[in-house]
């Protein structure tokens, strides 16, 4: 809400670091967690140079459902099936739980990539 304010008045406000959130979108960490995710997967597949069938039988979903992941339509995944994947494509998935700063007002979920 507050960007939105912003947008308004002219003034510049930094990211979060999340957009959906910064959009004022429902579910903004699981999304943006989503998205982390599916680039990772899309990433491995380009760099493996794999069709979208290929990439279908690898991961046991029909080559419709990889065409959606490949145009980050990800409403049809979890976050837990997204994992999935990566480890099926030989990828290690960790999971990091640590006490938040007290400079931040709540927990957070946080994917990156080595």
């Amino acid at each position: 809400m507050e960007k939105a304010l912003a947008k308004r008045n002219g003034t510049i406000v930094r990211s979060s670091g999340n957009v959906f959130a910064d959009l004022g979108i429902a579910n903004a960490d699981e999304r943006q967690t989503k998205v982390r995710l599916a680039v990772a997967i899309n990433n491995v597949l380009l760099r493996r140079g794999l069709s979208q069938g290929q990439a279908s039988a690898q991961l046991g979903i029909n080559q419709p459902k990889i065409s959606a992941l490949s145009k980050y339509r990800l409403e049809g995944f979890s976050v837990e099936r997204l994992m999935r994947f990566l480890t099926l494509l030989n990828q290690d998935v960790e999971i990091v739980i640590r006490n938040k700063p007290r400079t931040r007002g709540t927990g957070r979920v946080v994917v990156t990539t080595a």
